[in-house]
């Protein structure tokens, strides 16, 4: 988000809303902004809804309460207050809150006696020593409050595209008359917020402008709290309908200073349009504070270095500064990416440009937070990678932190452990010891094994595995750097590499910084064992892959389906759901297929034999019934990448090869006794050609046979072994179930 500096031109397409009008907060992903930079341990809590998030409207909100619920709380509470806390706090709650018309009317009549009981579903209603005076003047200005609640409260899906039916009736007659006739203080000034809603929401020729008038006309008498500012709230939003933006913004800015409880509507109901409107609001501050405010709603949504700037010549140590700081900050490492991407120039421009005001503003140390002007100017030159001013600015925040506060030296030393990291050459000796601290203090964070609340580690965590995996790698240490970095996938192409991060992962005597290190490795030895079995599976060393497993803890997990079965048509479904005389582990698969291995190199039963192992290396591919042989924590479910070990030979050609399974198939086609045999491994020998040209990474796909055109070898060894399934094997009963259930077969017989 880039924020305008300069001549303040926005345009809003928004509808403003009253303060009464409907909140609602966008909150629909649950991903979250790069930062390491908590806003929480400088800013007044009050102001927390406007930290900064490009996924929310308002931080950590969620779905906001609608107006219609906003102030349920603190009604209910002004009221018991009202009653010197007499009437139960839970009876005012049902009448104020939950109660309809109906039943309001129901206790009224109780209380008059003209209703001997209230029916059953009624709460209990204790009413302590309040004096009936008191009751009946409660109980006839309830009544009248729920029937405005009528128009006034509207319930409706946010999402819809409906505009909240807001038709006032004809209540102005007797709202005027019951504020006439009160004389309780407490109840009138609620008919007079009664009455402004009324002519809002009316907002016809016949009340047009009342509402104002009866503002002004009655505003000395009240005392200036929630109710007056709520009432307030409709005279802004009365004067944003007339397009007296400069007026209307000004109301809510007092609104928005009032209370912590209006700040959220207010700053929703504060739309400049234009800067000569925005200069006419500025006009009407009556103090200095006034124009604090001001600035800072104006900053929070548009342009906080323009509003910094302004309000520091106000008062350097006002509080307003505090939110507009931080999300200065959060907004620049929000653009900040792990990969160095170079920002356009406006971006460098802008950005440069607010680091060196935050610099100016903490090198003058006469704000009200020291500390925190240096922590963001250091901040702002580490994310400019200027990391000796970086370092300075770090130092003298050191010097005025508060004595004590964990959060604050948490912060600091999180930005502290960022800079060292970023500043390092080179991994040597010195540089691992001093990590050795630093690595396990992140790592217990992370671990919740000490707590630190609202510090922002995770980003940090990530950053700094990620420079020092760089320099190891840089340096050659691929272990070290495999440790730090998992994504450096090729490691695992090399068994040399497996083995020794093995022996790492079960050395008795691990050096400090080796026991830190290795907290950020995510991977148990067991999937290192398992990962290299697999290896050699798929390169046909089964004894080896068979000793890798025994290394293991014992494997438990069973193939879904059995790997040995050959289908005509791929169906793992079919296949996991069929009935299964041996469930295989990976063990006793790999066992079972060196058995029959060992058989072939004998000569014993070599159709057979070589026709279930070609059916066992056509299943552990990616086509076969069995992939969950090769999932593990090294190779994850689905992960057929086209670079997923990078130079090296790739893993996704072992996972989709057709390359073991074809020879095998070969085998058991040459030493078959029958066509029906012949037959049965010419098709399947047809369905690994066919996988073959799916493997082709330049096959671009076809909708049916006839798009697979021939002319490259993997394509014409497709129809080579269709023509020979025809030719040859045409008379057998399994060239018939083939006619039958391959389509491709089906399409090429009935052409040739």
């Amino acid at each position: 988000m880039k924020k305008q500096s300069g001549r303040f031109l926005l345009v809003f397409s928004f509808c403003t809303l009253a303060i009464a009008g409907v909140i609602w907060a966008c909150a629909d992903s649950d991903d979250s902004d790069y930062s390491v930079f908590a806003p929480e341990y400088f800013v007044n809590k009050q102001y927390s809804p406007f930290f900064y998030s490009s996924y929310e409207v308002y931080y950590h909100q969620g779905y906001a309460e609608s107006s219609n619920t906003w102030y349920n709380g603190i009604i209910v509470d002004e009221w018991y207050t009202h009653f010197n806390h007499q009437f139960s706090a839970a009876s005012l709650e049902f009448l104020l809150l939950k109660a309809t018309p109906g039943q309001v009317d129901s206790v009224y009549r109780k209380f008059t006696g003209t209703l001997k009981a209230l029916p059953g579903r009624y709460p209990a209603i204790s009413t302590g020593n309040v004096s009936p005076k008191m009751l009946r003047a409660f109980y006839t200005y309830l009544k009248l409050a729920k029937t405005c609640e009528t128009y006034a409260v509207n319930d409706y899906d946010s999402w819809e595209k409906v505009t909240p039916n807001h038709a006032a009736g004809n209540l102005e007659g007797t709202l005027v008359g019951a504020y006439n006739k009160e004389t309780d203080p407490f109840i009138k000034q609620r008919l007079w917020f009664q009455m402004v809603r009324y002519y809002y929401l009316a907002n016809n020729s016949a009340t047009n402008g009342k509402a104002v008038k009866l503002f002004e006309q009655f505003k000395a008498h009240f005392p200036k709290n929630l109710t007056y500012y709520r009432t307030m709230g409709y005279v802004a939003g009365y004067y944003y309908q007339q397009k007296n933006y400069a007026l209307s913004n000004y109301l809510y800015s007092l609104c928005y200073n009032y209370t912590y409880t209006l700040k959220i509507p207010s700053y929703w109901s504060f739309h400049p349009q234009n800067e000569s409107d925005w200069q006419a609001t500025l006009k009407l501050a009556k103090t200095p504070e006034e124009k604090i405010t001001l600035w800072h709603m104006l900053g929070a949504q548009y342009d906080e270095g323009r509003a910094i700037r302004e309000i520091i010549a106000i008062n350097p140590k006002s509080e307003k500064l505090d939110l507009l700081l931080s999300r200065l900050i959060n907004i620049r490492e929000a653009g900040t990416l792990p990969v160095e991407t170079p920002p356009v120039d406006s971006a460098r421009k802008a950005d440069a440009g607010n680091r060196q005001l935050v610099e100016n503003i903490a090198l003058k140390n006469n704000t009200a937070k020291p500390y925190f002007w240096n922590l963001a100017a250091g901040y702002l030159n580490f994310l400019d990678r200027n990391y000796t001013t970086a370092g300075k600015f770090y130092a003298a925040a050191k010097k005025q932190l508060p004595a004590g506060d964990k959060m604050l030296t948490a912060q600091s030393k999180l930005l502290d452990i960022l800079l060292y990291v970023k500043n390092l050459k080179k991994m040597d000796a010195t540089a691992e010891a001093k990590l050795v601290e630093p690595l396990n203090w992140l790592a217990n964070l992370r671990d919740n094994k000490i707590e630190v609340t609202d510090l922002r580690f995770n980003n940090a965590i990530s950053d700094c595995n990620l420079a020092i995996s760089k320099l190891y790698k840089k340096q050659g240490d691929h272990i070290k750097t495999v440790c730090f970095d998992n994504s450096y996938r090729d490691f695992y192409a090399d068994s040399a590499n497996v083995t020794h991060l093995i022996n790492l992962l079960n050395k008795p005597a691990k050096t400090p910084f080796e026991q830190a290190m290795l907290r950020y490795y995510p991977t148990e030895a067991d999937n290192l064992y398992y990962h290299q079995a697999i290896m050699m599976a798929y390169k046909q060393q089964t004894q080896k892959a068979i000793t890798w497993l025994k290394k293991m803890q014992p494997d438990t997990t069973t193939l879904l389906g059995n790997p040995f079965n050959g289908r005509m048509i791929d169906c793992h479904d079919c296949d996991h759901a069929a009935p299964q005389k041996q469930k295989f582990t990976a063990l006793s698969f790999l066992q079972t297929l060196n058995d029959m291995e060992t058989e072939i190199k004998a000569g014993k039963n070599v159709y057979r034999n070589a026709y279930l192992v070609a059916n066992a290396y056509y299943n552990i591919t990616y086509y076969g019934n069995a992939r969950t042989f090769y999932e593990s924590d090294v190779v994850m479910p689905g992960a057929l990448s086209r670079d997923y070990y990078g130079d090296e030979e790739r893993m996704d050609d072992k996972l989709t090869s057709m390359r073991i399974a074809i020879k095998y198939y070969e085998l058991a086609r040459k030493n078959a006794t029958i066509d029906e045999q012949r037959a049965r491994c010419t098709f399947m020998l047809s369905k690994c050609a066919l996988n073959e040209i799916y493997n082709d990474p330049d096959f671009k796909g076809a909708d049916k046979f006839a798009d697979i055109k021939a002319g490259q070898p993997v394509i014409d060894a497709y129809y080579k072994y269709f023509a020979e399934l025809k030719g040859k094997y045409n008379n057998t009963a399994y060239y018939k179930e083939a006619l039958k259930e391959c389509g491709y077969f089906r399409d090429y017989a009935d052409k040739k």
